[in-house]
């Protein structure tokens, strides 16, 4: 347990530092990867430099959850913040797209120790009440990331070596880890530390496979694909025997199986789902069918990074008066409803309405996630609390990926299956959204095949969307501790 002589403010101000590193990382080096990759070669990997972080990343969310469970937070997330910061030197230094993959997906193994392992910080320190106040300077973190990003990156490659896009972690991480090491204190708890070795690789192999089968599809054959179907399979099976027969499995299914981790989680898995199809297909929307600048599809977007952080913030307010659930089921309407706003679009709309919807997805997905996030953390207690966390931090990643997934399938059969109206070509879309296809003479006849595949991906989203509504109906009203729980 978390030990009273922690410093809370200086706690959170290291938790933010190393939250950041992993929220800047995420936008700064897709700024600047193209020129990177321009020296590196063999651009064929070059998604793979994205790929290996994310599945790294997601594979091991739930371990590292379940492992500050046994041995503390704090020598996990330091743990964390030097895998993370040691793999961000080595990328600077990379030589060759491979070894900047295998130098990607180190800092992807560091991001899961961190990301999950903060997030349970906070909810060691902070009751219920204030924890919604907390992870709405959290969320801020990812908004002001999400515009730094960019702009930094930008600045970095033209008038730094690229390396500083990954040596500018080392400052903040030093800092972080720090704070950490001073002002975090825990008390040591008696037990058994007994960690399943083989439920955590088969777990880590199986949603690895699984990410690559998700991010993939498009870029490999289906050959490629089903063997990694078959592998995800295989060792998800393998998976489940295991954690059925040990004493101490490395992800409880009791827990994954209690009615409010089952329901939140399953609602931050659809909501990830429905805001990674914004996030993709929107500005595309606002640069190719509405035929504007790339700097009003950016503010389109941008609102979503405005309404998220604002609910989360309000939110916490609200917690005492109407209660985590009602709060969770008004943020699961707004997202339908913003993703409506999109369903409406057409040629004649005006970027306003784009924005509106994005701003209300945005406002919905921060209620959920903050109420879905504290829901979890206050059913169990502090010994399962890592666990917890990490159970719902998976499933928002997992649902982004399978969003990406499935929404760009969408995409792709509403352009192949455009009623006669003929087939957008890869070149004829990169023209439209660099501005340079106005010489096209069927630019026309172009915007209104996306117009009609967007519109299919919008309807498959908002469908998403709905389904939210269903997955936070099923919130407990009351959320009851169990046993184990009760300890915290």
């Amino acid at each position: 347990m978390t030990h009273p002589r922690s410093n809370r403010a200086l706690v959170i101000a290291a938790v933010m530092a190393s939250m950041s590193m992993i929220a800047i990382e995420a936008t700064i080096v897709s700024t600047a990867m193209p020129q990177i990759a321009a020296q590196l070669g063999q651009l064929n990997l070059y998604s793979w430099v994205f790929s290996s972080f994310l599945l790294a990343q997601t594979a091991m969310t739930v371990v590292f959850g379940k492992l500050s469970d046994i041995y503390g937070r704090k020598p996990v997330i330091l743990l964390g913040i030097a895998v993370f910061l040691a793999a961000s030197v080595l990328a600077g230094f990379a030589w060759s797209m491979p070894s900047m993959i295998v130098f990607r997906l180190l800092q992807g193994i560091g991001a899961g120790a961190i990301q999950p392992v903060a997030v349970t910080v906070v909810g060691d320190l902070f009751p219920g009440a204030e924890r919604g106040k907390v992870q709405g300077y959290l969320a801020s973190v990812w908004a002001i990331a999400a515009v730094v990003g960019p702009l930094l990156g930008s600045l970095i490659v033209h008038n730094l070596p690229w390396a500083w896009v990954f040596w500018i972690n080392v400052p903040i991480g030093l800092a972080a880890a720090a704070g950490f090491a001073a002002f975090l204190h825990e008390e040591r708890r008696p037990g058994r530390a007994s960690v399943d070795v083989l439920g955590a690789g088969l777990f880590a192999v199986s949603i690895a496979a699984l990410m690559i089968a998700l991010t993939e599809a498009e870029g490999t054959t289906a050959a490629h694909t089903m063997i990694a179907v078959a592998i995800f399979l295989t060792s998800l099976l393998l998976f489940l025997w295991q954690e059925r027969r040990t004493e101490a499995p490395m992800v409880s299914l009791e827990l994954w199986r209690q009615r409010p981790i089952a329901a939140a989680n399953a609602a931050t898995f659809l909501a990830s789902m429905a805001i990674m199809g914004l996030t993709t297909f929107l500005p595309m929307y606002v640069q190719t069918v509405l035929n504007r600048s790339a700097v009003v599809a950016g503010f389109a977007l941008t609102m979503l990074l405005i309404g998220w952080p604002v609910a989360a913030t309000l939110a916490s307010r609200l917690f005492p008066r109407f209660g985590l659930r009602r709060i969770m089921i008004f943020g699961s309407a707004c997202v339908p409803v913003g993703a409506f706003l999109l369903v409406l679009l057409s040629p004649g709309s005006s970027p306003v309405q784009a924005g509106a919807g994005s701003l209300i997805m945005g406002f919905g997905m921060g209620l959920i996630s903050i109420c879905s996030l504290v829901i979890i953390q206050e059913s169990v207690g502090w010994s399962e609390r890592g666990s917890a966390t990490a159970s719902n931090i998976f499933s928002r990643n997992l649902g982004s990926t399978l969003g990406a997934a499935v929404l760009g399938a969408v995409l792709s059969y509403g352009l192949a299956n455009s009623g006669g109206a003929g087939s957008v070509t890869p070149d004829q879309l990169r023209g439209l959204l660099e501005g340079t296809g106005a010489g096209l003479a069927d630019q026309s006849s172009v915007r209104l095949v996306l117009q009609g595949a967007l519109h299919l991906t919008f309807v498959v989203m908002f469908l998403v969307a709905a389904l939210i509504v269903f997955a936070c109906l099923y919130v407990p009203g009351v959320v009851r501790r169990t046993e184990a729980a009760r300890e915290g």
